[in-house]
């Protein structure tokens, strides 16, 4: 009887041991100081410098690319300024537009897609290696309202695109994070 009591008290204390010590091999992402002294994440990411990505101007693309590149600078800096570059990131996008849903009756658009696809690579300065390369993507739906609301369409249109923007950059933060931390 007093096992069972025992195992009670035992299995928990047990439990939380475990997780403590685990719990002492892993370190933030974006802590402010790394172990050992060395540089941290966000020390590497701040030396990343963002190239401007090319867009026609005076084009849709050419302010999505505005705020993609905002969006980089601003999470891959926090606002505090460039540190001396170390890397340089170039992105190029691609936007596309779909029908998703067409009413039958009047066969105009009910709802439609703005996708964004983005190819980047991130250069070494020093050596003129590239590092790292990737994709992202990204779908955002919105709705195409009546022939009464013809601004609306627009205004879903433009806040698609933000969306979409600022989730292309949120993936290749997430990316360059992880060949800091991880080397690959």
């Amino acid at each position: 009887m007093w096992w069972g009591d025992l195992a009670r008290v035992i299995r928990p204390a047990a439990a939380m041991m475990l997780a403590g010590m685990v719990g002492a091999c892993f370190q933030p992402l974006y802590g402010e100081r790394a172990p050992g002294g060395g540089s941290t994440v966000r020390d590497a990411m701040a030396a990343v410098d963002i190239e401007q990505i090319d867009a026609p101007k005076g084009t849709p693309l050419s302010r999505i690319a505005v705020v993609t590149r905002n969006e980089l600078v601003f999470d891959m800096q926090g606002g505090a300024g460039q540190a001396p570059p170390t890397h340089k990131l170039v992105v190029r996008l691609v936007p596309t537009k779909n029908t998703i849903i067409l009413d039958p009756i009047t066969l105009r658009n009910e709802f439609e897609s703005f996708g964004l696809d983005a190819n980047y690579r991130m250069v070494e300065i020093v050596s003129g290696k590239t590092v790292v390369t990737g994709s992202a993507t990204t779908r955002v739906t919105y709705n195409v309202p009546g022939q009464e609301q013809r601004y609306a369409r627009e205004r879903g249109l433009r806040d698609a695109e933000t969306q979409a923007a600022k989730q292309i950059a949120d993936q290749i933060r997430s990316r360059l994070a992880s060949y800091f931390v991880a080397g690959t």
